[in-house]
């Protein structure tokens, strides 16, 4: 193993005690969690639907994503860990009990609806094995990018890539209050890279066949 994804690995591990501790005490339930939804099927129910802040992008695909990382990323907001306006506004109030129900709502919908529609796969080329390599991008995704090595972390393989680029840029951004993400692991990783770099990536993980989806809710077909 190359010095740099020996590192992260190390890390990675050392995160897991930390990230596991994530709703563990407290269990949700998907019939909950849809009753819940309502303010999150506006953008995660409509397949292809755009963000425009900071930048146009689709937003993410999280039918089918682990709880445990719903319940992560939804705390991260609420910390300001992620700095997104209307997803800390989103998350704001909500309680531990309601995010582990929208967590369990989400996870069980990605099995529910069906297959996920199949990414094309695609080899990756000398360059981008390179750079999975120097980020050690394995090491907490998976070799698939769909079995993460704690379920706290997301699975990717799939996810939308301009999603994923503008997600990798928002670890990069610093001393900005609306925009920026911050989270030892993923901070660490993406210094290493130019833009262009991340946007190789996200391409490639985007071409992944995946698990997520977005699910129409019956108002939007």
């Amino acid at each position: 193993m190359n010095q740099p994804l020996m590192s992260f690995a190390v890390l990675a591990l050392a995160w897991l005690p930390f990230c596991s501790s994530f709703a563990q005490d407290i269990q949700g339930t998907s019939a909950a969690g849809e009753k819940k939804a309502t303010l999150c099927i506006g953008c995660h129910g409509i397949k292809g639907y755009r963000a425009s802040f900071p930048e146009i992008y689709r937003v993410p695909m999280i039918a089918g994503q682990g709880a445990k990382y719903i319940v992560a990323a939804l705390g991260a907001y609420q910390k300001g860990e992620r700095k997104h306006p209307t997803m800390r506004g989103i998350a704001a109030d909500l309680s531990e009990q309601d995010k582990a129900d929208l967590a369990a709502y989400y996870e069980a919908l990605g099995k529910t609806a069906g297959a996920a529609a199949a990414g094309q796969a695609v080899a990756a080329s000398a360059r981008v094995t390179a750079l999975l390599t120097k980020g050690g991008c394995v090491a907490c995704h998976g070799d698939n990018f769909s079995r993460p090595l704690d379920p706290s972390y997301p699975k990717i393989a799939g996810q939308h890539g301009d999603y994923l680029w503008a997600a990798l840029k928002a670890y990069k951004t610093e001393n900005n209050p609306k925009i920026g993400r911050t989270q030892a692991i993923m901070s660490g990783v993406v210094q290493q890279f130019s833009k262009t770099e991340l946007k190789e990536l996200a391409d490639y993980v985007s071409a992944l066949p995946g698990e997520l989806k977005s699910v129409p809710q019956k108002k939007f077909k």
